[in-house]
């Protein structure tokens, strides 16, 4: 009996304090609705969303069946003024009715992107609230909560701004539109709208796109591939990243028959099923200027949305979320590209691209060997910088070629060991900062463990622009040796050479000897960089973007809030001293004249550059300037390969040369600015 009353009385203890823990939570989430709505009112936030429901009440209002099938068309225009491209959308020539729409198209998008797309009413709350208790969880945001109809009214509508405003102006017009039109309506709207990649918009462009066929035409295994796109059409790009695309392809096939869509003997089938691209002649030809073109106002729009550009983290867990948010920023931006009707203005010389180009076939012309995609084995690539400006003028990713579709463009997009064509930005310059000069005697003799010179001889004590005209490795070496590699590549991290990795910390990078590399592009902005005085400016072709009306999105010379030019794009961030850039392009004066690159200079057209030529000659390199134009030149294979007879001073040598006497005929010889002498420090550490 005793235990029994002893029983019950812990039961309503038990009970009571669970009452008091209820009450209490009651009472503490009833003073966070109070406080909710105190600073929903308060902060004027209810004025702003019944701003955002009455535009949102406007736009759907306004909007009929044409509304989602015209798209605007983009301008391109190169630095004269002539249009290059349009970025025409195929929507009115592609555009699929419902009816004929193939079922398994619609079942495919509904079972991957919104299972719930026939029962809410254009915005599922309980998926939101997921992704708002996760992004709690987790400190960002990891699920998405956007329905069908939120995402045709995210892409017919609304901008690229990534705010809680959008957010909600998005969820009132997916409201509307459920109002408005019949879910056959939106779905018909949803699949003609939404982006696939390299330029087509809708399922029937993307399948006359890809496979040359009308979507009706397409099996199962076809359509799925397709549906793998719009998720992220960066990262599932079918021509770029073809296993990307099959892998989404076998997870929805996968998804598909766990949702009783498809059987199971279907899905195996259709994932068994190998895909062949058959891309129509004429459409969407991305050549070298295009490819440069889409990258630079893609990271314009991308910037203007207030996006900072890393290259080198703390941690994975950083890099990750930096990948992360940079994805999808782009995949936004590069849609944004194609539907807006922005009028896109370059520095693009199409006189400097078509001769440059040429320089390049001639100079390679002797080699026609080509691999197995029928693409020319040897290759080259080179990029101009204009020297007043900072801006790209002409890029060339690669030898002439018709190709369908993605062309490689090496000049950015192929990272290769540079060779002594590194020394002047890695090596040189930040020693002649630290008080060396182009006369201070240094020890040219055998290192212990250490490089050989290129000719296997050794001279003694020579001066430091001796051992530049001769790209001596020992000297070079032991320079950086005492500077120390950390410091050395920390000059490149800050002219944005996106590929150096933590293995490069060590002496061989004094000699060009990196785990991944540089690019074309990077090169000749680390020489530009040496020109104008030590001051970096982030190679661009992008000089302004207005929207259809006219006004201006971004311009790159003036700053619209202060209606001033902008300090760092105009002079540029500072990499080195004044005087020693000055010092290094008196050196590489001297390298032109009488040292590796002997017999290539311009004339009367002053001149500097360098040579590189990495191990077993498998790449070559020149990077040269005048006071006008930079220009950087790669050769070398696609798969790295001995190319005998191949250095610095011959392919690419030669192609800088005929390129730069051909854009320079008509220009007055301008000298470069001399440096200050200066007291040359004591080189007793290599006696």
């Amino acid at each position: 009996m005793e235990i029994s009353f002893m029983a019950r009385q812990k039961k309503q203890r038990k009970k009571y304090r669970g009452f008091w823990i209820f009450f209490k939570l009651q009472l503490i989430l009833l003073l966070l609705l109070i406080a909710a709505a105190a600073y929903y009112f308060g902060g004027g936030y209810a004025q702003t969303i019944a701003e955002l429901k009455d535009d949102a009440d406007m736009l759907v209002a306004k909007s009929n069946v044409d509304t989602f099938r015209k798209g605007e068309t983009g301008l391109v225009y190169d630095a004269g003024g002539k249009l290059l491209k349009a970025y025409k959308g195929e929507k009115d020539a592609y555009y699929i009715k419902y009816a004929d729409i193939p079922e398994i198209v619609e079942k495919t998008f509904v079972a991957v992107e919104d299972q719930k797309f026939y029962k809410h009413k254009g915005v599922d709350y309980l998926a939101i609230l997921r992704a708002i208790i996760a992004m709690v969880r987790n400190g960002e945001v990891t699920q998405g909560g956007s329905t069908i109809t939120q995402q045709l009214a995210r892409t017919v509508y609304l901008s690229m701004d990534r705010t809680w405003e959008r957010k909600m102006e998005e969820i009132f017009i997916a409201r509307n539109l459920e109002d408005k039109y019949t879910k056959s309506q939106i779905m018909e709207f949803y699949l003609n709208n939404i982006y696939f990649g390299n330029g087509y918009y809708g399922i029937q462009a993307a399948a006359q796109g890809y496979f040359s066929k009308s979507i009706d035409k397409l099996d199962l295994s076809q359509v799925v591939f397709l549906c793998a796109i719009p998720n992220n059409p960066s990262l599932y790009d079918p021509v770029q990243h073809k296993k990307n695309t099959l892998s989404r392809r076998d997870r929805m096939l996968t998804s598909m028959y766990e949702q009783g869509v498809i059987s199971l003997s279907a899905s195996k089938e259709a994932k068994e099923e190998k895909i062949k691209l058959k891309r129509k002649k004429g459409i969407e030809k991305n050549d070298y200027v295009e490819t440069y073109v889409n990258y630079c106002a893609i990271r314009t729009l991308m910037k203007k949305q207030g996006f900072e550009f890393q290259y080198y983290f703390d941690s994975s867990k950083q890099e990750k979320k930096y990948n992360k948010e940079f994805k999808k920023l782009y995949r936004e931006c590069e849609s944004s590209l194609y539907t807006s009707g922005y009028r896109i203005y370059t520095s693009i010389n199409m006189e400097h691209q078509e001769k440059l180009q040429d320089a390049i076939d001639n100079g390679l012309s002797a080699y026609q060997d080509v691999n197995e995609e029928g693409v020319y084995k040897l290759q080259g690539a080179g990029v101009t910088i204009d020297n007043t400006t900072g801006f790209v003028t002409a890029i060339v990713g690669g030898r002439s070629q018709h190709f369908e579709g993605y062309t490689l463009n090496r000049a950015y997009q192929s990272f290769r060991q540079p060779g002594s064509a590194i020394k002047p930005l890695l090596v040189y310059t930040p020693m002649l900062e630290r008080g060396y000069t182009p006369d201070t005697i240094v020890m040219d003799e055998p290192i212990q463990d250490g490089p050989s010179n290129a000719n296997g001889t050794y001279e003694g004590a020579i001066t430091i622009r001796h051992a530049v005209k001769k790209s001596k490795n020992t000297i070079a070496w032991k320079l950086f040796d005492e500077l120390t590699p950390v410091t050395g590549l920390s000059y490149l991290k800050a002219m944005n050479f996106t590929k150096i990795d933590p293995e490069d910390e060590r002496l061989p990078a004094a000699l060009g000897g990196f785990t991944i590399g540089a690019s074309p592009l990077e090169m000749t902005t680390g020489f530009a960089t040496l020109q104008n005085d030590g001051c970096y400016r982030e190679p661009t072709c992008i000089t302004k973007i207005e929207d259809t009306q006219g006004n201006l999105i971004y311009t790159s010379q003036m700053d619209a809030d202060r209606g001033r030019q902008k300090k760092e794009e105009a002079d540029g961030i500072r990499i080195y001293k004044s005087n020693a850039s000055r010092m290094m392009t008196d050196m590489l004066e001297t390298v032109m004249n009488e040292g590796t690159a002997m017999g290539l200079g311009l004339g009367d057209m002053p001149s500097a550059g360098k040579t590189g030529t990495t191990n077993d000659n498998k790449d070559g390199w020149f990077a040269g300037y005048t006071r006008y134009f930079t220009t950087g030149i790669w050769v070398g294979y696609d798969q790295p390969a001995e190319l005998p007879g191949l250095t610095g001073s011959t392919y690419p040598g030669n192609i800088w040369h005929n390129y730069m006497m051909s854009i320079h005929k008509k220009m007055t010889p301008m000298s470069f600015v001399p440096y200050i002498e200066q007291k040359q420090v004591d080189m007793d550490f290599m006696e």
